[in-house]
């Protein structure tokens, strides 16, 4: 299965309009079951747009506290010999202790990137990195960009209609990845995961541009990379916001067309 650019579908449907009836061929976002392994062992399997899948499973490792450097993750990569779409990931360090004990659910959603965890504590994994602490200066002007910047990288919602984005933008507004998905979670784990591969962790003075709204685990997600900023062009949930503060995450909501709101840390812009 392609490990790059994500690639939609094609299906035969029946359009009804003003011109009557017509079947047409439209382009779908393409959904399928990837299963990620660590040290041989099945971790978790997870519903998601095929493409860049390695740089998927880093990130998912980097959400769940297993990895925060590249040197943590000495071997990721698709298993060629087996049937289905597998990532195996070897892990180096305390990590790999906790995937042994960890007991996680085979089966996560698109939807869905925390609720396999056995237990809610284990949601609120420890981050390596003190975003609270991050100096990063932000401007209005900037943020405001973001939403336009993302969306006009996302070739994939432009054929399909179907996905979601999450980008990573320095504070000037620069574009370092934008990726899509099926998957809101599963969007960020593959931006996050190239900037672990690229060894860019922790992403100190940088920016989480999401295309929906900011949940509990996209907050998490952010802070388990040393982001300190999430902006959303949607709204946050009450304990996205809750956990913002706790970790000391600006968290912006509802940016569209210049305009947004800052649910914490708006001590950030000058």
């Amino acid at each position: 299965m392609p490990s790059g650019t994500e690639v939609p579908t094609r299906r035969r449907i029946t359009r009804f309009g003003p011109d009557g009836r017509q079947e047409v061929d439209d382009e779908l976002a393409a959904e399928s079951p990837l299963e990620i392994r660590v040290g041989g062992r099945g971790y978790a399997v997870t519903m998601r747009t095929p493409g860049h899948d390695v740089e998927l499973a880093a990130g998912f490792l980097v959400s769940e506290g297993l990895v925060s450097a590249s040197e943590d993750l000495p071997e990721v990569g698709v298993r060629e010999d087996l049937e289905g779409d597998v990532v195996e990931a070897e892990v180096r360090g305390p990590g790999a202790l906790v995937a042994m004990d960890r007991n996680r659910h085979v089966y996560t959603t698109s939807s869905c990137g925390v609720c396999g965890l056995a237990s809610i504590d284990a949601v609120a994994t420890t981050s390596r990195f003190d975003v609270s602490t991050d100096p990063v200066v932000l401007s209005v002007e900037a943020i405001g960009a973001l939403p336009d910047r993302l969306r006009a990288e996302q070739a994939v919602f432009d054929s399909t209609g179907g996905v979601h984005a999450a980008g990573i933008f320095d504070a000037s507004g620069a574009s370092l990845v934008v990726r899509e998905d099926v998957g809101r979670h599963n969007a960020v784990d593959k931006a996050v995961g190239w900037a672990l591969l690229d060894g860019r962790l922790p992403l100190t003075g940088h920016v989480l541009q999401v295309s929906g709204r900011a949940s509990f685990e996209l907050v998490q997600k952010a802070a388990m990379a040393g982001i300190p900023v999430l902006a959303a062009v949607s709204a946050p949930s009450s304990l996205a916001v809750d956990l913002a503060e706790r970790l000391g995450i600006t968290l912006v909501g509802f940016s569209r067309r210049g305009a947004f709101n800052v649910y914490a840390g708006a001590e950030r812009f000058g």
